[in-house]
């Protein structure tokens, strides 16, 4: 028990740079909880570390409300940098892709998202500090705390819920499933309840609360583990749909991909790998839906009538198809560009189109721009122009009635995006381009948070990649299909059946704000306890 010890008494001992030291390896540890690593157990060391630290901060602090403030928000913001580095270096990968225009921004990218970003979980720990209660129940202000600050985070200034910690059991199907009742921030609460309850077991005082909090995470974890069981292996899985798909994955490096000379072989390859995923006959009453990626070709599509031809060639009588594009549009004098995605017939015409609504900032946009174009900024980017937003998500419908809610890229993060207004789609479709991040851990972790908006939503998620990760998953968020990071090829499939509407479509991020009203009221209800038994 002596050496168990040891790791609360250094946090509850260490000030200064020891303390923001161990705050910062914390955050660094906590990464590898993050997909592709998926070692959510390192949670049940660093978050008992992050309660130890503020233990022994509130204590040293206790000669002013101020001080507490202070030593919350350092805790925080540390832990919150060496999470984010850790978790996000690899966006810098992007800024290699055009290297003589961008090389010199990916030092500053790589730190100052980590740095920005690090305010969310520091203004969630200062608020902490200055509530930080005596006993067992400051489990329950940290998971309040942390998952408020991930569902702000995913809110504030277009948002960015990118690495929450509900995606640390993401890779655990059992475990995930629960995302279907409560969504991914309410995943995450639990995440941190679950995970962060290690730290009262040496608690010396306090008995009643110290198993009632230890039996509160254990109940969420057994019937966390419970309800996936039930819901993957006792709920009768929906049959297969008559839809046949076919993934073109073409693993284009972005390097060359917006180069002149590229443009034709780059469509020829589209074409070749169209014509071999669409060999043999079409069988009665099925129907195959062809599927590029987004901003699949390197040129305005529509605008090219041999491409066209050369497309309703391939398709015409045999297949719909879905790419992703860049639509131009002229208003008002001036050409607005759209990152969008078009569905065509089977006779190869454009049928409907949608156009991304939620766009990266700093990557398809730039904010503040004339401010940021003056101190030599730019988006990366800018082919053919700035984009513009679309107005809102919506299904598109093949022939066969058949729906399908489109989310390009960065939209499957979000959770919201994923629910449309008015009749349920069938299946969920993310086009997506992550070449630009190579063999690193970040389209690993795209694929892994698109996959929960298949649990989320109780729909089948289809996803097409330039390069990436190209797959299939299930309503219940098992993959049924995958190509992997640069591989070029054909993913073939059937578009799985969905499930009946979940809880959380019906509701949203309602049931999540509802759970963080319970551990409000039962963390006030702790504190009026023990203030009577003191008094």
């Amino acid at each position: 028990m002596a050496a168990l010890q040891v790791l609360p008494n250094t946090c509850l001992l260490a000030w200064g740079w020891r303390r923001r030291g161990l705050a910062l390896g914390a955050g660094l540890l906590s990464a590898l909880a993050m997909p592709p690593y998926g070692i959510w157990f390192v949670l049940a060391l660093t978050l008992p570390a992050l309660v130890w630290l503020l233990d022994g901060a509130v204590e040293q602090g206790n000669q002013g409300t101020r001080r507490r403030w202070v030593a919350g928000f350092s805790i925080g913001w540390w832990f919150g940098f060496g999470y984010f580095l850790a978790g996000l270096w690899w966006i810098g990968s992007a800024f290699l892709v055009d290297g003589d225009r961008f090389a010199w921004m990916m030092p500053f990218a790589v730190l100052a998202m980590p740095v920005g970003l690090a305010l969310f979980p520091a203004l969630a720990l200062a608020i902490a500090a200055r509530f930080w209660p005596e006993g067992p129940a400051r489990v329950l202000v940290l998971s309040l705390v942390l998952s408020g600050a991930d569902y702000v985070r995913g809110h504030v200034l277009t948002g960015f819920p990118w690495n929450i910690f509900g995606y640390a059991f993401s890779d655990t199907l059992i475990l995930a499933q629960v995302a279907s009742v409560v969504g991914v921030y309410g995943l995450g609460l639990l995440v941190i309840l679950i995970l962060a309850a290690p730290a009262v077991a040496f608690d010396t005082n306090a008995r009643v609360q110290k198993v009632m909090i230890i039996g509160l995470s254990s109940f969420c974890l057994v019937g966390t583990v419970l309800f996936g069981a039930i819901r993957l292996i006792v709920l009768e899985d929906p049959q297969d749909t008559a839809t046949e798909l076919r993934i073109v994955q073409p693993a284009i490096p972005q390097a060359e991909k917006w180069l002149t000379e590229n443009r034709d072989s780059i469509f020829e390859r589209y074409i070749s790998l169209s014509e071999q995923a669409l060999e043999g006959d079409e069988r009665d009453g099925v129907e195959r839906l062809l599927i590029w990626p987004e901003s699949a070709v390197p040129f305005l599509l529509t605008a090219s009538p041999e491409a066209m031809v050369r497309i309703a060639g391939v398709v015409e009588g045999r297949s719909s198809f879905v790419t992703g594009a860049i639509r131009a549009e002229e208003a008002g004098g001036q050409t607005d560009y759209f990152n969008s995605v078009y569905l065509f017939g089977s006779d190869g015409t454009v049928r409907d189109a949608y156009d991304k609504v939620h766009l990266v900032p700093f990557g398809e946009y730039l904010p503040l721009e004339d401010l940021l174009t003056s101190l030599g900024l730019r988006a990366l980017v800018t082919a053919p122009g700035a984009f513009q937003p679309g107005f809102r998500g919506r299904p598109l419908t093949l022939a066969s009635g058949t729906s399908f809610l489109p989310l390009v890229c960065y939209e499957a993060i979000f959770p919201a995006l994923a629910s449309a207004e008015g009749p349920r789609p069938d299946f969920l479709l993310n086009v997506t381009n992550d070449a630009w991040f190579g063999d690193t851990a970040g389209p690993y972790q795209h694929v892994s948070q698109s996959a929960m908006r298949a649990i989320e939503q109780g729909l089948p998620l289809v996803r097409a990649a330039n390069t990436g990760v190209s797959a299939i998953f299930d309503a219940k968020g098992r993959a049924t299909g995958i190509l992997s990071v640069n591989i070029r090829g054909i993913l073939s499939g059937q578009l799985p059946g969905k499930l009946s509407e979940t809880n959380y479509s019906k509701y949203g991020d309602k049931i999540f704000l509802t759970m963080q009203f319970l551990i409000l009221i039962l963390i006030l209800f702790l504190r009026y306890n023990r203030t009577s038994r003191q008094n």
